[in-house]
């Protein structure tokens, strides 16, 4: 049986806001904005190539303080053009960071050990990293 993260729910202060860094930003799909009622709304964005979306919104999601979600963690072939893009759509991204030494002889010096990382407006806190190819 295979058992897969489908959604995460990131806790934001401002749905508007949230939505416009991930799908402006971050460059996520909008897969869908629902209005429940006067006080619940959801919001499903996912990654390009991803099967696991995040889910923003209010009244309808539980109660985590907003900017709490902390070790989020995307997955790019090529972490300079990703960080690139991210700087070119104005998202605050750090400096390319190489931790630790390779587990295993990769293609690219960057595979496994290369991150950057970022923040949401709320403060929840993303990486990413570099794996090129899998073994």
């Amino acid at each position: 049986m295979n058992w897969t993260l489908e959604v995460v729910i990131v806790p934001v202060s401002d749905v508007d806001r949230a939505k416009t860094f991930y799908a402006d930003g971050l460059g996520f799909a909008v897969d869908h904005d629902t209005v429940i009622g006067d006080d619940a709304r959801i919001v499903q964005l996912t990654p390009p190539g991803s099967g696991c979306s995040i889910v923003i919104g209010k009244g309808a999601v539980p109660d985590m303080p907003p900017g709490s979600l902390k070790g989020l963690q995307l997955v790019v072939p090529d972490l300079e053009r990703a960080r690139a893009e991210l700087v070119e759509r104005g998202v605050e991204v750090s400096e390319i960071q190489v931790l630790g030494a390779s587990p295993s002889p990769t293609p690219h010096p960057l595979d496994n050990v290369g991150f950057v990382f970022f923040t949401d407006p709320d403060g929840n806190a993303w990486a990413i990293q570099q794996i090129s190819s899998r073994a």
